[in-house]
This record gives C-alpha cells, sequence and structure tokens, in this order.
C-alpha cells in the first residue's frame, strides 16, 4: 500500500508538477498574443493582459521575483510605483482622484515579471516575431487605405490610420524600422539577400511616417535613433557619419513629402505665432502644449521636492481657470512625463523616473539583436516623453513595459546561459 507521502507525491506530480509547465506555456503564448494586439486593439491587449497574470502568477517562484525586484532594471519601476503611492498621503485632492492618479502607475509593476517569465523562457522571440509580424500587417493595410482608390474610409481620423491614432502608429513604426535595420546590419555578411529584404521592409516603414502620417515628436526620435544605429554598428565614427546621412534622407524626404513639409511647418509657423503675439494660445495644439509645460513649471516651483501628490493635476489645472475662461487648459496631462511626474512627486520622483530609464539603457547596451531592440524602446519613450506623458498612456505605457520586459528577459536569460555552461566545465 502507498503511504500518505506516497500519495501526496504522486498528486504533487499529477497536479502542480505538470500544471506549471502547462500555465509557463500557457503564459508565454499570452505574452505573443499580447505583442501581436498591441497595435491593434485596447481591449484585446486589455482582456490578454488579464489573461496573462492570471497563467504566469503561479509560475513565479518568490526567489526569482526577489532577485528581479533587487534589480535595478525591475525595482526602479517598483520604487517608482511605491513613490506614486506614497504620493497619495499628502495630495489635497479626494481619494477617488488620488487612487485614479496612481493608476498610471500600475502597469510599472509588471515589468520585473516579464524579466522573471522571460530570463527562463525561450519563447520570448516569438513575442517579438509576432510584434513585428503584426506590425507589417497593419503597415500593409495603411499603404492599402492611402494607394487604393475609390475608397469611401481611408482611415480613422487620419488617412492612412486604420486603428487607433496616427501617434502610436508612427511610434511602432519607428522602433520596427530601426528594430529591421539592426538584424539587417547582423545578418549582412552571413545572408545579404534576407538582409536587403529587411532593409526594404524597413524602407517602407520609415515611407510611410514621412508620406502617410506621423507624429511630429516621431521624427526628433528618428534622427536621436539615426545616430544610436551609427554608434552601434561602427562606432563614434558611425555615429558622426549617421548625421549627415540622417541629414540627406531627411532632406529627400522633406523635398518629395508635401505632407511632411505642412506637418513641420504648422508647429514652427504656431511657435512663432505663440511667441510673438497675444493670440489666444489654446487656439493652436503647439501653442496649448507650451501653455501647459509654462503652468507645470509654476506649479512645480510650488512644491519644487515632493510634488502636491498623487492625483492632483486636474484640480492644480483647473484651480486658476474655469471652464468659462480657458477650458482648454484645464487638463489631466501636461504632455511631459518628466512634468507630469515632477508635479505629484517632485524632484524625488523625478529622480526615481530618470533612474529608471538609465537602469533600462544600461542593460541594452550589449550588441545582441534583442538589446537593440529594447534600446530602440527605451529610447522611445525617453525622447518622446520630453513631449508627452507616454508611460502613463495605455497604449505607449504598455508597449514600453512589454518592451523592456521581453527584451530584457531575453538579455538576462542570454547572459546567464554562458555562465552556466561555465559552471558544468
Amino acid at each position: 500500500m502507498m503511504t500518505m507521502s506516497e500519495r501526496d507525491l504522486g498528486s504533487d506530480l499529477a497536479t502542480g508538477g505538470v500544471r506549471a509547465p502547462r500555465l509557463g506555456q500557457i503564459a508565454d503564448g499570452l505574452a505573443v498574443a499580447v505583442a501581436v494586439s498591441l497595435p491593434w486593439s485596447t481591449s484585446a491587449t486589455s482582456i490578454l493582459i488579464v489573461l496573462w497574470l492570471v497563467a504566469v502568477v503561479p509560475t513565479l517562484d518568490v526567489a526569482s521575483l526577489r532577485r528581479e525586484v533587487l534589480s535595478p532594471a525591475g525595482g526602479l519601476p517598483v520604487l517608482l510605483w511605491a513613490v506614486g503611492a506614497l504620493g497619495m498621503l499628502w495630495a489635497d485632492v479626494s481619494w477617488s482622484e488620488r487612487i485614479a492618479g496612481l493608476s498610471g502607475f500600475h502597469k510599472l509593476l509588471v515589468i520585473p515579471l516579464l524579466l522573471a517569465q522571460c530570463r527562463r523562457s525561450a519563447q520570448a522571440r516569438w513575442a517579438l516575431l509576432g510584434f513585428l509580424a503584426s506590425a507589417l500587417v497593419l503597415l500593409a493595410v495603411s499603404w492599402a487605405l492611402v494607394l487604393t482608390p475609390g475608397l469611401t474610409w481611408r482611415g480613422r481620423g487620419t488617412p492612412g490610420v486604420p486603428v487607433k491614432d496616427y501617434i502610436l502608429q508612427s511610434e511602432i513604426f519607428a522602433i520596427c524600422a530601426f528594430g529591421l535595420v539592426g538584424q539587417a546590419g547582423e545578418l549582412w555578411r552571413t545572408r545579404p539577400r534576407l538582409s536587403l529584404v529587411l532593409v526594404l521592409a524597413a524602407a517602407a516603414f520609415i515611407a510611410n511616417i514621412g508620406y502617410v502620417a506621423t507624429a511630429r515628436t516621431t521624427l526628433v526620435v528618428v534622427a536621436v535613433m539615426l545616430m544610436l544605429l551609427g554608434l552601434r554598428q561602427f562606432g563614434w565614427k558611425g555615429g558622426l557619419v549617421a548625421v549627415p546621412a540622417g541629414a540627406a534622407l531627411a532632406g529627400a524626404i522633406w523635398m518629395s513629402s508635401p505632407y511632411l513639409r505642412e506637418r513641420v511647418s504648422t508647429a514652427v509657423e504656431q511657435v512663432q505665432t505663440y511667441g510673438a503675439s497675444d493670440v489666444d494660445a489654446s487656439n493652436t495644439s503647439v501653442g496649448l502644449r507650451l501653455e501647459y509645460w509654462k503652468k507645470s513649471l509654476a506649479l512645480i516651483a510650488e512644491a519644487p521636492v515632493i510634488g502636491h501628490g498623487t492625483g492632483t493635476i486636474p484640480q492644480l489645472f483647473r484651480r486658476d481657470v474655469t471652464a468659462e475662461t480657458a477650458p482648454n487648459l484645464i487638463t489631466t496631462n501636461p504632455h511631459s512625463q518628466i512634468l507630469t511626474v515632477a508635479i505629484q512627486l517632485g524632484l524625488v520622483g523625478v529622480a526615481v523616473l530618470i533612474a529608471m530609464w538609465v537602469a533600462h539603457l544600461a542593460l541594452f547596451r550589449g550588441a545582441t539583436l534583442a538589446a537593440w531592440f529594447g534600446l530602440t524602446v527605451v529610447t522611445y519613450n525617453v525622447v518622446s516623453s520630453l513631449f508627452n506623458s507616454h508611460l502613463f498612456d495605455f497604449s505607449q505605457g504598455w508597449l514600453y513595459v512589454f518592451g523592456v520586459g521581453l527584451t530584457g528577459g531575453m538579455v538576462l536569460g542570454a547572459t546567464r546561459a554562458p555562465a552556466k555552461a561555465g559552471e558544468g566545465t
């Protein structure tokens, strides 16, 4: 007869011992599904993230989570969330507003979970490939809407933007373009034909940004990414060469794209109008953003160290204006990640935010393809956060979290594998 301990062992093997690998496979598959859904559907992404959390949490042990939380890449996002949670204590608004203000921070808690999952999983690369494939389909649909005559519907709000908005679409296309160019550089000597195909695909992404739909922020990020690409491929000389090469490319697109000229020229005119006249700032998008920044700096000066508290931004922007005098100046989003954090959490919060970005940039300092993809995601978020609060936005925020988590886990897993091989010899 089996003893009690033998029966317990058999039960464990029949349930937990089998369930854990199955849950791990399900969690890997759901991570891929989240990556595929990000360019397309907010609702699908939300549902898939919840399902992924349900599947992945039982597969993670305390030791692996502790390791990630105690590392800079995994721990600093948690610290930023913790500072945001503490910020609710000194916020002079209702608790519902404080909780709403903290909601933007919640997604940061997912980064250590993803790092722990993808460090041990060999399937994270499929999420990266799934994201690229999904973006390529979106690219094809975008070009089809623009190039097919006779269509009664050409996009959602903007021609060539089938889903979500042009800001997210141009961000995704820029990340994919530079990711593909990095992969092409890796394959040039061994598989030149495939490398050429990847370069052509990257060119299609860049052309869509230049001719179809772009956020002005994307143009700034592309310039920074060109320099990073030159540095990665050819060192400091490559970084210097990237400047004139990028200028030549930008000049060619500028001369051939009336759309791009209109986007940039409009922004320049709005800045000049804002600085040279008393025209109401709310009449232009650039002027309105500059007003947000001016108001934000004044608010930060009132509480520079620890800020006004989490969730106070709407109340602070309502304090000096009314819906009758300047309705557009009442906002929940100052359109700058640094200012958004500084208003609520002061220089303390900004220091943690910048430390998190630095830790993630350091995580991707290696020469692997996963590191390059991760670097493009972090670079885009850092640069775009000068002009937007993308870390707290849904799509851009989750793109950052899953981009860092998936590629970061791949980088950590790749560095652990040689160490294990050395231990076995």
